[in-house]
């Protein structure tokens, strides 16, 4: 319906408090960006492990007490879905949970193992049967495949075997696992609440149960919680951390801190660097919201272009919906976005918006604008163009189907119909969240230069790996 790229994946957990299940369930809501479409809670009460998980929202899928009920104990982990490849099947929701002979585990996954396809045929030529088409019962089989006799090691001779991107939290009886890959693309958070550790993929998670934000588990860090307290290893290869740049553009909420910085001042500096690059003549500034917004803020102040709220987003869209029988010209961006004529009309309006994927909304965006009675429409991209696909945790759609991957801006520009089309450069991009000591920029950008930080096995065809 909306030509953006998907959100991934969002995980919590947490230890020693004895609503553990309710404040997981806080948890995710804060994280319900990340993934709308499956999402599940396992607890423990130190001996069994109850699960509950379900295709649908948070809010629908945990909607009574008596869930709670069945949750009891004072630690749980939770997950919060986007599904790709592996399809929207139940079987696929996680936390994925299973009992083998050393006992009972549960994990939730957030990134994409490349490599997942190599070892998974691997493990079903020595005998295993997998249940979901998930990677990260990749993770699962080979937990429980492992050799070492602490679930530390055990931990971390699965994950050897494995490459890519992965902030995961597991869970067993006694113990719940943080573990982030030594590149770091996905952030992972720890905090307290009471004297219990609380981990959650964005610090706004915190922010709404109230709990204390400590530090970033660091890239190949892993820190074990149990009853006697937490300790922390750094068990793997060292590697220059790329964490993901994208988690700024779009898909943090922007009330996070994460990779060091917080959201809403890196897409505020985008803006503004947007405007020294690409400034243009006009009479207002707009944002395509929500995730434009920090953005064009920052260009109207940059620019001295005033700001004002052009597009009104309605936030009860589900992700399917029954378009009516007699057709409405672009119905999917009109269901979700709104102009305010006041704002546009007779007015050179400047637009700015995170990213363009295959342009489709953009051209029907701007002709929305050009309705509502504008003058003239610039738009302002405060990302670089979206060239390649990501292959570590974002559902990118193929590489032929990104519109800057075989067009250049002045072909873009006549595609949207816009008078003028501006993209934050690379550079542009780097400088704003560059080290201001080193000058060092340590992210992944591949999505933008097609430089990939980890290798993965040739693919088929074009079509995209399954993220998870």
């Amino acid at each position: 319906m909306f030509d953006k790229l998907n959100d991934e994946c969002g995980v919590f957990g947490i230890f020693g408090h004895p609503e553990a299940a309710n404040l997981t369930y806080l948890g995710l809501y804060a994280l319900q960006h990340r993934g709308q479409e499956s999402c599940g809670i396992v607890a423990s009460d130190g001996k069994l492990l109850r699960a509950h998980k379900s295709y649908g929202k948070v809010a629908d899928v945990f909607k009574n007490d008596s869930i709670f009920n069945d949750l009891a104990g004072r630690s749980a982990i939770g997950h919060v879905r986007y599904s790709t490849s592996g399809g929207t099947d139940v079987r696929n929701c996680q936390p994925i949970n299973v009992d083998y002979h050393r006992g009972s585990i549960a994990i939730a996954h957030n990134g994409n193992l490349v490599n997942a396809d190599v070892v998974r045929n691997q493990l079903e030529l020595a005998g295993s049967i997998f249940s979901t088409s998930a990677d990260t019962e990749v993770i699962v089989h080979l937990l429980a495949r492992a050799k070492s006799e602490s679930l530390s090691d055990r931990v971390v001779e699965a994950l050897q075997q494995v490459r890519g991107a992965y902030s995961l939290v597991l869970l067993t009886e006694t113990r719940l696992v943080a573990v982030r890959d030594p590149n770091g693309f996905r952030p992972l958070c720890l905090g307290k609440l009471d004297g219990a550790v609380v981990i959650a993929s964005e610090t706004c998670a915190f922010d709404l149960i109230e709990a204390e934000f400590i530090r970033e588990i660091e890239p190949g860090e892993m820190v074990v919680i149990d009853k006697d307290g937490m300790t922390s290893y750094h068990p793997f290869d060292v590697v220059k951390p790329t964490p993901c740049i994208f988690e700024y553009i779009y898909f943090a909420r922007p009330d996070s801190t994460i990779f060091g910085h917080e959201v809403y001042n890196v897409r505020k500096k985008f803006g503004q660097s947007l405007a020294r690059e690409h400034a243009v003549d006009a009479d207002v500034v707009i944002a395509i919201p929500d995730s434009g917004m920090p953005a064009a803020i920052g260009y109207a102040e940059e620019s001295g272009i005033p700001f004002q709220l052009g597009m009104i987003r309605n936030h009860y869209v589900g992700r399917t919906f029954i378009e009516p029988a007699q057709s409405i010209r672009h119905f999917g961006v009109k269901i979700k976005l709104n102009p305010v004529r006041e704002v546009m009309a007779g007015k050179r309006v400047i637009v700015v918006d995170d990213s363009i994927v295959r342009g489709t909304t953009s051209r029907k965006i701007v002709k929305m604008v050009r309705d509502a009675g504008a003058k003239e429409v610039h738009m302002r991209i405060s990302s670089p163009p979206t060239a390649f696909p990501c292959y570590y945790g974002i559902d990118t759609p193929t590489r032929k189907e990104l519109i800057a991957s075989s067009h250049n801006i002045e072909e873009i520009t006549k595609y949207i119909t816009a008078d003028s089309l501006g993209y934050l450069s690379v550079e542009g991009m780097r400088e704003t969240v560059s080290c201001p000591t080193t000058g060092d920029c340590p992210y992944c950008d591949a999505c933008f230069t097609g430089t990939y930080p980890i290798r993965f096995p040739k693919m088929k065809s074009d079509s995209q790996l399954g993220l998870f």
